[in-house]
């Protein structure tokens, strides 16, 4: 079982749905309601242009925005030398986990933030 602890605001909901797609998938979520989630943000060094609504914190990696749960188990198993991952912004399909309100397919990276630069840790379109 994976366990993942969960950053977001209580006012979010596409967070609440991101967190049913991780829950779905097999993972223990822990959520936590702030207000303040620019520290959470700023705490975990992750830079604004990286930045989407809700932070994950599991295995010592963040998780950040809408990460599909598939990415979460990769990086779990393979434990890159990176900080974490992120989808930056908020983007909309039905492929996006917790934002599926476009009824067409979002073009989004899965970006991996590493300690000397960033890269595409998946693709999807």
């Amino acid at each position: 079982e994976y366990l993942i602890e969960v950053y977001k605001s209580p006012y979010c909901g596409c967070c609440e749905k991101w967190v049913s797609h991780l829950e779905q998938n097999g993972f223990k979520v822990i959520s936590q309601n702030r207000d303040d989630m620019n520290n959470v943000k700023s705490e975990f060094g992750i830079s604004p242009e990286l930045q989407s609504c809700h932070t994950g914190v599991i295995n010592g990696y963040f998780i950040e925005g809408h990460v599909p749960a598939r990415d979460i188990k990769k990086l779990l198993s393979e434990k890159p030398d990176i900080k974490g991952l992120t989808v930056p912004g908020m983007p909309a399909g039905i492929n996006v986990p917790g934002m599926e309100t476009k009824p067409e397919k979002a073009k989004f990276d899965v970006v991996a933030v590493g300690n000397n630069g960033n890269e595409v840790y998946s693709h999807y379109e």
